[in-house]
């Protein structure tokens, strides 16, 4: 008779822990455009999709357009160098359009009257693994805070003004 051994539970345990793949986490530091610090951004994976932690500052008070960028830079100071919001599926702008929204495109960000902003986001079109979608794919990508309100429609950039602070993403 063959005899049969079996694991102990805390290698189990073990096995099953560490076969659990970690959560993606990057953390972005957050400059204007004289290059100051303005917070951080740190970015979660969440099931599909990705949580944005803001912690921000310096920054003037109201709402403010934010968005993910195509590239992983920020060049002061206009931070033109972002390029265009991330858009994997080539759609219009705006969470509101109904030809769809760009992956890139989220819900306004409100600065308070102090210049700070401590709120969570979320953004369901992209992730921090693999693929078309993944912030990472095109070697990084960018997030920039905008001077105004996104409006949600206008198409490319929901009318949201110039680009006041940028974080670059890479791995």
């Amino acid at each position: 008779m063959k005899q049969i051994t079996l694991p102990t539970l805390a290698t189990v345990v073990a096995l099953i822990v560490f076969s659990i793949p970690s959560a993606a986490k990057t953390k972005v530091e957050v400059k204007d455009s004289q290059g100051k610090d303005v917070g951080t951004i740190t970015l979660s994976q969440q099931g599909s999709g990705v949580v944005l932690k803001l912690r921000l500052h310096d920054l003037p008070p109201g709402q403010h357009g934010i968005h993910f960028h195509q590239n992983p830079k920020c060049d002061a100071p206009d931070f033109k160098s972002a390029g265009p919001h991330f858009n994997p599926d080539s759609k219009k702008h705006g969470l509101e359009s109904p030809e769809g929204h760009h992956a890139g495109d989220m819900e306004n960000v409100v600065v308070d009257v102090k210049g700070n902003a401590d709120v969570t986001l979320e953004d369901k079109d992209v992730t921090l693994g693999d693929g078309a979608h993944s912030l990472f794919s095109n070697g990084g990508t960018a997030i920039v805070i905008h001077a105004k309100a996104d409006d949600m429609k206008t198409d490319p950039s929901g009318n949201s003004g110039d680009r006041i602070a940028c974080g670059v993403i890479t791995k």
